[in-house]
């Protein structure tokens, strides 16, 4: 196997980690046609080697696998790099969905779905990971919050944060809007598309994983506030 050559331009690589071989090979053909690089990966281990080798532009990553999980997988990408990650599972409850984004994964996606609609999830990512959502903006700063949408790159305090990018483009709606409250369904909105699907606790995980990187006291926020029954508010004015 070879792993994915890293594209420039408008090219998108995949990383595709799915043990269902037929599967796997239907969806390729699909992207493939639609000008998409594929590289298929049947295991967990091979697919964190193909990730890290080839630094593809996303990872589709299947949650049922034998071996390490797709949970498992998922976490030890994220612990070494930033790709977007989309993870695919035929189980259908909330709480599976609140696992995967847990360990990591920008996108939860659940089968059966259409292949149109996997690939403008792929783009969707891509186009944020990119740098490519609307247009491009100063940098935000919010006390020692700074984000730089163009480099999608965020500090605080001069520290680097090690954010997925949908976790940097949370913070970014939240920041813009500093003093604002913002509802779990504009936050929706603003990050994911309003036509993708959702759920209720889809928000607060990421909320809580982006508490944990600003190292902001969930019993006791300074930065991200939690606006009962409503959503939440970056505050413009820290502690």
């Amino acid at each position: 196997m070879e792993p994915p050559t890293h594209h420039t331009g408008d090219a998108i690589s995949v990383v595709y980690i799915e043990d269902d071989v037929r599967t796997a090979r239907l969806m390729a053909k699909y992207f493939e046609s639609h000008g998409l690089s594929i590289t298929l990966v049947a295991d967990g281990a091979a697919g964190i080697e193909a990730v890290m080798q080839g630094e593809p532009d996303v990872v589709l990553l299947d949650l049922m696998m034998p071996g390490a999980d797709g949970i498992e997988v998922c976490r030890q990408l994220r612990a070494r790099t930033s790709v977007p990650i989309i993870m695919v599972s035929a189980r259908t409850e909330e709480a599976d969905r609140v696992m995967g984004l847990e360990g990591g994964a920008d996108d939860y996606l659940v089968k059966p779905f259409s292949s149109r609609e996997l690939l403008a999830r792929i783009r969707a990512q891509v186009r944020r990971a990119r740098g490519r959502v609307g247009p491009p903006i100063q940098r935000v700063r919010v006390g020692g919050l700074v984000l730089d949408p163009r480099a999608m790159s965020a500090t605080l305090h001069g520290e680097s944060l090690a954010l997925t990018t949908y976790e940097f483009m949370l913070l970014r709606a939240l920041a813009e809007h500093a003093g604002r409250v913002m509802t779990r369904e504009q936050l929706v909105d603003i990050v994911r598309g309003s036509a993708d699907e959702t759920f209720d606790r889809a928000i607060d995980v990421h909320i809580s994983r982006l508490r944990q990187k600003l190292n902001d006291d969930p019993r006791q926020p300074r930065m991200l506030k939690t606006v009962r029954r409503i959503g939440y508010m970056f505050a413009a004015e820290q502690e």
